[in-house]
């Protein structure tokens, strides 16, 4: 590339992904890397989007798909010096809103995209509205929109990018000149261009040229020459730039032909395309929503990648729980570290630098893994486990920084603190053993000396929270250190088998109250025997009733009419009905007396069984004709009620899947959901998918609403004229149901597919198994699939009102309830260890702030950056990154959670994060880089910080915490 672009300034290149980029960079020596930043700086090689990846945008959270672009563009600044302008995402299967406002205030200001349904093309086409202005559903302004430009037609190869015919546009890829590897299938291959045929070779290359501007309002025409593993030898640069030129010189100096053409990058072809749409005075077309559910052909809608791999779509939102929590807890130990310290550096002994590797690396794999064939579940095997094998080392070393700052942040005595590497003085409640392989409870030894529990609330709110932890003794007490103060406990059974507890092993579960962002130590000690209460049991199975081996718990069988009496659970907020013969939930109340019916159905998706029929595979969903069947098995399902004082459950154990609903008896707002567990294994069956199903009586009609990315809602609606699997839609963390009295929202922890195939239904896809490829360039099934858990929390609200209209359309919010949900489900306490042993040296809980943030505004990030002189290590500077979630305001929470909401759109920042002191605060782009920064004179050294924070808008500061 830096060879070829040198021979010809005409020539020209452009670059997407940093992570492939930095690589070879790493490799070059400084020579080369001079005349790459010449080359840049010339506007011959232009970086395009420059994130660390081009994004899958339906399955990614929008935590990691900003980490991946501020990773992207911390880079290019640090190495390059500049900023990318233009998005290119010409590979993910369809695209979301949410990527564009990241884009936008990143500071680009123009896209292309390409995968979108071919009937949305086409339609776009007719009314010359492929170059458009994007804007976000909430904004009546302009302030959101972003230039984009579509690709016409079915890919973005070379056949498909000149114009309307593939046939003769593949004679204009010059890479498959004859005596090639690759060839046109239309059977008519390119000729080298010559003397004697450039008049026929132009002309045909400008009628396609021609008939593709035709779907445009300017004369300004994008054609893009590439596709995958392209330009990797010299012959084809070769091939490519030297029979163009000649394409371009003839057009030139036939002035008759009213065409000009040359080589370019995004940023010129976007410029063109302003001037001459300025010149004309004309306007683009507003446009808001998103391009979900794709389909490249016939019925091929790609549905399926919503949730292929689901193994790996928790896994990688545990990554990013667990960066999060880290990035925040490293930042705050750094600036408490300086504040003790009384200058800028960190304490003696504790390795800053090390750890700040630990994040970069971290931050590296969560931003590999939002790649458009990783977190969608479209790699081959070996590269699946690979991409796991990132994600598991990365959760270990984080694990590691947070139990390193943990450390210092606790010690009374800061003097006491030593770093061992290999013996680390906290460590984690759980162990993963390998990629594949879900976390398991280390078994804590109980003695009269207390153990310290240290649990991390990585919220920005105060939480009451459950923590469960597996001892060693069926009789616990748990107190606060600071207080001594003891708290409600239960102890449960750990099931070795559906109807057999261990003798050696033992769940304590107690309530925590968790200030915000705050470390809280608490002591757990043996207690005499039988003085903790533990779970009583109820077992059901029809038919055969099973023989329980317990020793320490009371169990029960039902007699007489009460067998099939329906199961029920309540708390002060909720009461559940679930059926005695499966266990599975039949109706929900509240306490202000809203009653829903909520069933729980499981059921099969099969795939198409015709001779020459195409399959389901990792990308698409390709039901039969007679769509799922209820799942049934020959022997009925153990059915095991568990009652506590802490919480209360119902576990239908099943041949391919547990599944589990639970009740916290708790007072405040996290007593309001119910806690749905599956763990689910499919690996016995063929072309099955196994779905979960809520039927319920909320008469929605055809509408529902699913999340983008966790950072909006997006209106769906079920059309009775489009195949079955068309109507399933990406959901990251939430969806919901809603008539004119109720909503019912389902959050989850992870991504899947959602449907609501009829009125009041809504159902997501949890496992896929699939033996087939499904010809989109993978080339194999989808069969490696592994045991997997699934978590939800289920909240039905009362609700009165309607929801407020932006240009014609409903934009819906989650509730304040369920924000605040989906935050305690997505970001849980982290529980620590403290060692056993009687000589510890003292700790005191680090609670840093003296309130909640309000419920409306999320800490999305407190991100150590980089230091500009010394490579690789943190800098005093920390990226705050503030979120404010628009929320609904038909339900009013019930029952108020601590924390507060205003309708001001100034926010002070002193106030918010107090006791906490920031000496300076910069308002800057999304990606913090230095360009975009507010001009010195509009920096804040002078208090209070004040900013303004719109609902829906993430805001980014760089700031110096004192």
């Amino acid at each position: 590339m830096v060879v070829k672009l040198s021979e010809d300034h005409r020539r020209k290149m452009i670059w997407a992904e940093i992570s492939y980029f930095s690589k070879w960079w790493n490799d070059i020596d400084e020579q080369k890397r001079e005349m790459v930043k010449r080359l840049v700086g010339a506007g011959q090689l232009e970086l395009v989007t420059g994130g660390w990846v081009m994004a899958d945008e339906a399955n990614s959270h929008y935590f990691a798909l900003l980490d991946q672009l501020i990773e992207g563009h911390q880079w290019i600044q640090k190495h390059l010096g500049v900023k990318p302008s233009s998005g290119w995402a010409v590979d993910p299967f369809g695209h979301s809103p949410s990527m564009t406002y990241l884009l936008k205030g990143a500071g680009l200001s123009n896209m292309v995209i390409q995968r979108v349904h071919y009937a949305i093309k086409k339609h776009f086409a007719r009314q010359q509205t492929l170059e458009f202005l994007w804007r976000q559903n909430w904004d009546s302004s302009p302030s959101s929109d972003i230039t984009c430009h579509m690709m016409p037609f079915y890919s973005y190869d070379v056949p498909h990018t000149c114009g309307p015919n593939p046939a003769v546009c593949c004679q204009f890829d010059f890479h498959r000149l004859p005596g090639g590897r690759v060839f046109c299938p239309w059977r008519i291959p390119p000729q080298p261009i010559t003397e004697q045929n450039i008049q026929e070779r132009a002309l045909l290359l400008l009628d396609q040229y021609r008939q593709k501007s035709r779907l445009f309002r300017s004369p300004v025409l994008l054609v893009s020459l590439g596709d995958d593993f392209r330009y990797v030898e010299s012959s084809e640069w070769d091939a490519q730039f030297n029979n163009y030129q000649k394409l371009f010189d003839y057009f030139d100096q036939h002035p008759e032909l009213h065409i000009k053409a040359r080589f370019g990058t995004l940023s010129d072809y976007f410029q063109a395309l302003h001037r001459r749409l300025n010149a004309a005075g004309t306007t683009l077309p507003t446009l808001r929503g998103d391009f979900f559910t794709y389909a490249d052909r016939d019925d091929h809608y790609w549905s399926g990648y919503f949730t292929s791999r689901p193994f790996y779509k928790r896994l990688d939102r545990t990554l990013e729980a667990t960066l999060r929590a880290t990035e925040i807890l490293f930042s705050l130990t750094l600036a408490e570290m300086r504040r003790f310290r009384g200058d800028s550096h960190p304490v003696a002994g504790f390795p800053s630098h090390e750890h700040f590797k630990r994040l970069t690396a971290g931050r590296r794999n969560l931003a590999l893994f939002q790649h458009h064939d990783a977190v969608t579940g479209t790699a081959r095997d070996p590269v699946v486990v690979d991409y796991g094998t990132r994600l598991f080392h990365s959760i270990l070393n984080l694990r590691q920084v947070l139990q390193s700052s943990a450390h210092w942040l606790l010690l009374q005595d800061k003097s006491q603190y030593h770093h061992d590497q290999s013996a680390p003085f906290l460590h984690m409640d759980d162990v993963i053993p390998a990629q594949d392989a879900l976390p398991q409870k280390m078994s804590l030894v109980l003695s009269d000396e207390p153990r310290s529990l240290i649990i991390f609330n990585p919220t920005e709110q105060l939480q009451t929270s459950v923590i469960s932890i597996v001892v060693d003794s069926p009789d616990a007490r748990v107190v606060d250190a600071e207080t001594g103060r003891p708290t409600a406990v239960q102890i449960s059974a750990v099931w070795a088998e559906p109807t057999r507890a261990s003798t050696e092993a033992f769940q304590l579960s107690f309530v925590a109250e968790l200030p915000p962002l705050s470390l809280v130590v608490y002591h757990v000690t043996k207690a005499p025997a039988g003085s903790t209460h533990r779970a009583r049991y109820t077992f059901h199975r029809r038919g055969n009733q099973p023989t329980v081996h317990t020793k320490h718990f009371q169990v029960s069988q039902p007699q007489g009419p009460e067998t099939d009496a329906p199961l029920s659970l309540s708390n002060r907020h909720v009461q559940i009905w679930s059926s005695s013969e499966t266990g599975l939930l039949q109706r929900l109340r509240l306490q202000s007396s809203l009653a829903r019916q909520v069933q729980v159905q499981f059921l099969w998706y099969g795939t198409r069984t015709g001779v020459n029929q195409d399959k389901s595979g990792a990308y698409l969903f390709l039901p039969e004709e007679e769509g799922a069947q209820p799942y049934s098995s020959s022997e009925a399902p153990l059915v095991r009620v568990s009652r506590g004082p802490i919480f209360s459950d119902i576990t239908s154990c099943f041949r391919h899947f547990t599944h589990t609903v639970r009740l916290y008896h708790l007072d405040g707002h996290a007593g309001r959901s119910l806690e749905i567990s599956n763990m689910v294994d499919v690996r016995s069956e063929v072309n099955r998918e196994l779905v979960m199903r809520l039927v319920t009586d909320v008469a929605n009609g055809n509408r529902f609403y699913s999340d983008l990315n966790g950072f909006q809602m997006q209106q769906r609606r079920t059309l009775a004229k489009l195949p079955l699997q068309a109507n399933f839609y990406p959901m990251s963390s939430s969806s919901f149901l809603q008539d004119s009295t109720s909503r019912l929202s389902l959050l989850s922890a992870q991504s899947q597919a959602v449907a609501s195939l009829r009125p009041g239904e809504l159902e997501v896809v949890l496992d896929r198994r699939l033996q087939q490829d499904d010809n989109r360039g993978l080339g194999q099934g989808v069969t490696d699939n592994k045991l997997t858990g699934s978590l939800f929390h289920l909240l039905l609200e009362d609700r009165s009102g309607v929801a407020q209209e932006v240009g014609g359309a409903s934009v819906e919010n989650l509730s304040l309830l369920a924000h605040l949900t989906s935050l305690s489900l997505c970001h849980p306490p982290v529980t620590m260890v403290a060692p056993s042993d009687s000589r510890l040296p003292k700790l005191r809980p680090f609670h840093p702030l003296r309130s909640s943030l309000p419920c409306d505004i999320h800490l999305l990030n407190l991100r150590t950056l980089e230091d500009a002189q010394e490579a690789e290590s943190p800098s005093q500077e920390v990226a705050l990154l503030l979120h404010r979630k628009g929320f609904d305001c038909s339900s009013a929470p019930e029952p108020l959670p601590p924390c507060t909401w205003s309708a001001h759109e100034e926010v002070n920042l002193d106030d918010l994060f107090s006791p906490l002191q920031f000496r300076s605060v910069r308002q800057s782009g999304l990606t913090l880089l230095r360009e975009d920064d507010e001009p010195e004179s509009a920096r804040q050294q002078q208090l209070p910080h004040i900013t303004r924070l719109r609902p829906m808008e993430i805001n980014a500061y760089r700031v110096e915490i004192d």
